[in-house]
């Protein structure tokens, strides 16, 4: 192996070594301060989950906006879509409000992006 590949193997190892020293700064899940009734866990879930949720919307604002369909892969939003359904379930299972309410509305955005792409492609064809 070149040094070009064992450096990010290098750099991994020694991320992993330095955060399994690191238990303290782990988040406790005591009340947050800005809004008493959630967890603070399920504030930060809530910030990641709005970008992550989000990701997909530039995709379907270009197309809606070029009112064309190119340049869209339906099939990564389909997939997206359906394994967001799982993760819906899985905040269901967990009791999680920030996993089910961001994988709702990223299911609605992936699927009405497949459905605007076929019907973009009906009538470019």
């Amino acid at each position: 192996m070149g040094y070009s590949t064992r450096l990010p193997l290098y750099c991994f190892s020694f991320c992993v070594i330095i955060l399994a020293g690191c238990e303290e700064l782990a988040i406790h899940d005591t009340q947050s301060l800005l809004l008493p009734r959630f967890q603070r866990s399920e504030v930060v879930g809530f910030v990641a989950g709005l970008g992550t949720t989000f990701a997909a919307l530039p995709d379907l604002i270009g197309m809606l906006k070029r009112r064309s369909s190119k340049g869209m892969n339906p099939r990564m939003a389909a997939i997206m879509g359906v394994f967001q359904i799982l993760w819906v379930y899985y905040g269901l299972l967990i009791l999680s409000r920030p996993v089910i309410l961001w994988n709702i509305i990223a299911v609605v955005t992936n699927f009405i992006s497949v459905g605007a792409y076929f019907y973009y492609r009906r009538r470019e064809h």
